[in-house]
């Protein structure tokens, strides 16, 4: 029996592409949490998977030359939100990093949730689900959100002439509509520089 849940455990993670990250809970419909544990760590020890954390798997992308790849930030707080599909949103200075406004990438990536405060250290990397606001998920999945959280993380008295001309070449024409349609969401200081986009 055992060996079948292994085998029916493998099979989804197959048809899945690679780079999945997945939690036990994904597989609660496949046998109980012991069974699906118990597969799961006999597939992590045989290479077919990685165990990055305590309960937390990916299916990793390979490179010819440089082996695994390391897993995708997102779709680890994906998984960590929860088989719901709970919404994330990048946050802080990873929000920053990803809009190329700075260059490093923090140690502690946070993401803010609708879901339930979450951290997870995944070698030398903490990545943390903060529960938030509905206002602050408002915007969660689009472009005006990462800017939002971008903005606030570098403050009101950071945002100078560069980091506005980085925006406006790094945004997209339809990008700068969406931030006009969220507008409501935004701090009056941050309105202020989506209006400023459009120009």
């Amino acid at each position: 029996m055992a060996q079948s849940i292994e085998n029916r455990v493998f099979d989804r993670i197959c048809r899945k592409n690679r780079g999945w990250v997945f939690t036990p809970s994904h597989f609660l419909d496949l046998g109980n949490r012991t069974a699906i544990d118990q597969a799961l760590g006999r597939l992590a020890k045989s290479g077919e998977i990685r165990r990055l954390a305590r309960g937390l798997y990916d299916y990793p992308e390979k490179h010819s030359v440089l082996g695994d790849l390391p897993p995708n930030y997102e779709r680890i707080a994906q998984a960590l939100a929860g088989r719901d599909s709970l919404k994330i949103q990048p946050s802080g200075a990873y929000a920053a990093n990803l809009l190329g406004l700075t260059e490093q990438v923090p140690a502690r990536i946070v993401f803010l949730t609708d879901g339930s405060n979450r951290t997870v250290q995944i070698n030398k990397q903490q990545i943390v689900l903060k529960r938030t606001t509905p206002k602050n998920m408002a915007t969660s999945g689009r472009i005006s959100g990462l800017v939002i959280q971008a903005l606030r993380h570098l403050g009101q008295d950071h945002v100078d002439d560069h980091i506005i001309e980085i925006l406006k070449k790094r945004l997209s024409a339809n990008d700068k509509q969406q931030l006009m349609k969220d507008l409501r969401f935004a701090p009056v200081w941050i309105g202020n520089i989506f209006r400023q986009l459009q120009k």
